[in-house]
């Protein structure tokens, strides 16, 4: 039979994992709004300029300058539909609050378990759990891809932290 302090540790542990997974996919989910915006934006802009400079170049390039006019129209409006920089933001920000309850919770297991009582760090616990759960319910919802390239950069060791590959006794002498 195991105490309450290793239940709860144990859940603390669950709740590290759930938050680096669920930030790296944050993450993902908001690279690739960057790149909605790079891809449409800097192509709109282009676009934009060469139908300026078309239209303003003679007569006859009138029809030409108003078809790219209209292509460059629509990639700014995708770009604004989709409001890939604002949810590329709020993607980044719920990321980081992924991380920062990561964070806590592994203090918590490996550092204040030593030092408070099973009540405490049971509050601790309760604590934590209901700020992942509503960031849970303000973070975007991520898409199939933000998710697989989330797991692949948990898989590859990206949100590793040197100290926990090589090991904590090592941290010390080294």
């Amino acid at each position: 039979m195991t105490t309450p302090e290793v239940e709860i540790a144990v859940e603390l542990e669950r709740l590290e994992e759930d938050s680096v997974h669920s930030a790296a996919t944050q993450f993902a989910l908001g690279q690739q709004y960057r790149m909605i915006e790079l891809v449409a934006g800097i192509p709109a802009t282009i676009l934009a300029a060469v139908a300026g400079v078309t239209a303003l170049a003679s007569t006859t390039g009138r029809v030409t300058a108003g078809v790219i006019a209209l292509v460059a129209a629509g990639l700014g409006a995708l770009v604004t539909f989709l409001g890939a920089a604002d949810r590329s933001a709020r993607a980044s920000a719920a990321g980081n609050e992924y991380l920062a309850i990561q964070k806590e919770a592994r203090r918590a297991r490996l550092i204040d378990s030593q030092l408070v009582d099973a009540a405490t760090l049971r509050e601790l616990l309760r604590t934590l759990t209901d700020r992942a759960h509503a960031q849970n319910l303000a973070a975007q919802p991520p898409n199939v891809f933000a998710r697989r390239f989330g797991r692949r950069s948990v898989e590859r060791g990206d949100r590793d932290h040197i100290v926990d590959v090589r090991g904590a006794g090592d941290a010390q002498n080294g």
